[in-house]
This record gives structure tokens, C-alpha cells and sequence, in this order.
């Protein structure tokens, strides 16, 4: 029992571990929140709790406060260091919302390229109504309507994958793809209600898994989730479920 409990230990602690390398290798907006919304549902507060609630509180007013400085605030958006990363946590909201802009300025394009795509393929929707229900196919491309700056020599004008993902998966498949996306991502979350209490190495199994889900539901908005190209996260969740039904299969 000592010895599960010490290997439990250095797993745990070899994942933190490799996170914290990740954020320091690739330092980021997206990979900080990962670490938070990782680390706490190893931990198990993933799971709705009175007192995960309390923690949500906390952890939404904390932020409220950090908006309320840093609109307080004059930040540069050509500064280095600290000042950069602030700047960028600022316009996270609207980098990814706002959509009316003029895309003829650059910076202003660049600040909010998310909702500019998002903007384009929704726009394009709403010209052939049933593409909200079916999609528009895989295969489709999104009409920028100018010559982007972006994939090289002489730029792009029609891109195929959105920083959105939940917008790239209404774009492609419509609103069942989506649904059935949503329901994906959900049930990997809820693997943290369901464990056998006997079986240790099912219940971290299990909160891998749900922290897996909780990831891809918040980086789906921002960097595709699961559809970003060289995901490696995605092997180690197709471990963790093959994992999850070899014990099944081996129950039987």
C-alpha cells in the first residue's frame, strides 16, 4: 500500500513536473490557464463541490479585479516582457469576440484575428441557411475577402482551419456536428463522476481523463482543441480510454 502511494505521488508530481517545463518551453496565455485548469482537476476539485463552487467564486472575482486593473492601466502593445503579457490577457476577451474591425489596419486586425475568422465563416453561412444544420463539408475553405498576410509567400485568401474551434466544427459539420462535439467533451469531463471507490488507479485514470475534457473544452475556443495540428495530448487521452477498456473488457 506504501509503495502505490509513493508511485501515486511521483506520478502526480512528474505531470505537474512536465506542465510546468511546457509553460516555461512555451510560455502563453493558453498554457498558464491549462496548468491551472489541469493541476486543480488532478486534484480532484474538478468535480462540483460546495467547495469547488467556493473556489469558482474566488476565482472568477480574482479575475474581475485583474480586468478592473488592467483597463485602469495604459499598456503598450509593442512592450517586452511583462508589460506584453498583460497587454495580451487585456484584449483576450475581444481577441476573440469582437469581430467589427478594419482589417486594413494591421494592428488592429492582428489583435483580433479570431473574431475576424469567426466573423467570416458565420457571414458565410448565413448565405445558404441549411449549411447551419448539414455544414459546409470538411473540404470547405473560408473566404477571407483579402490576400491575408499569413502562410507564407504571397498569403492567403481562404484558410480551411479557425482559431475558434466550436465555430470550425458548426462551419464544417453544422449544428449536430457541433451537438455531438459537445457531448464528446462532456462525457471525458464526467469521468470524474464515475470511479470505483476500491480502485485507485481508476479513479486518477479517470480525473486524466476529465482533465483532458476540461482542456479541450477551453482551448476548442481559442486554439481548435482537439483539431489543432500536431496535437500530442490527444495520444495521451487514446491511451488513458484504451486503458479505461481494457479493465472493462478484462471485468467481463
Amino acid at each position: 500500500m506504501n509503495e502505490w502511494l509513493i508511485r501515486k505521488k511521483v506520478f502526480r508530481f512528474l505531470v505537474l513536473f512536465f506542465l510546468l517545463i511546457s509553460i516555461y518551453l512555451y510560455f502563453s496565455r493558453t498554457m498558464l490557464v491549462v496548468f491551472f485548469v489541469m493541476g486543480f482537476s488532478l486534484l480532484g476539485y474538478a468535480k462540483i463541490t460546495v467547495k469547488t463552487l467556493k473556489f469558482i467564486g474566488i476565482a472568477v472575482v480574482s479575475i474581475l479585479v485583474l480586468y478592473a486593473y488592467l483597463f485602469s492601466v495604459k499598456l503598450d502593445r509593442n512592450a517586452k516582457g511583462a508589460e506584453a503579457f498583460l497587454y495580451k490577457i487585456k484584449i483576450a476577451p475581444e481577441e476573440i469576440f469582437k469581430s467589427k474591425i478594419d482589417r486594413n489596419n494591421h494592428k488592429e486586425l492582428w489583435d483580433h484575428w479570431r473574431g475576424y475568422e469567426a466573423k467570416r465563416a458565420i457571414y458565410l453561412m448565413e448565405e445558404n441557411p441549411t449549411s447551419y444544420f448539414i455544414g459546409t463539408g470538411f473540404g470547405s475553405l473560408v473566404n477571407l475577402k483579402f490576400q491575408a498576410p499569413v502562410g507564407g509567400e504571397g498569403g492567403m485568401k481562404y484558410i480551411s482551419r479557425l482559431h475558434n474551434g466550436y465555430i470550425f466544427v458548426l462551419y464544417k459539420t453544422g449544428i449536430l456536428g457541433l451537438l455531438l462535439y459537445f457531448v464528446f467533451l462532456t462525457s471525458l469531463y464526467m469521468k470524474i463522476y464515475r470511479f470505483n471507490t476500491n480502485n485507485s488507479n481508476q479513479i486518477l485514470v479517470n480525473r486524466l481523463i476529465s482533465s483532458i475534457g476540461l482542456f479541450y473544452i477551453f482551448t476548442t475556443l481559442i486554439i481548435s482543441g482537439i483539431y489543432i495540428p500536431r496535437d500530442a495530448v490527444v495520444f495521451v487521452l487514446g491511451g488513458l480510454l484504451s486503458f479505461n477498456t481494457l479493465k472493462s473488457n478484462t471485468k467481463m
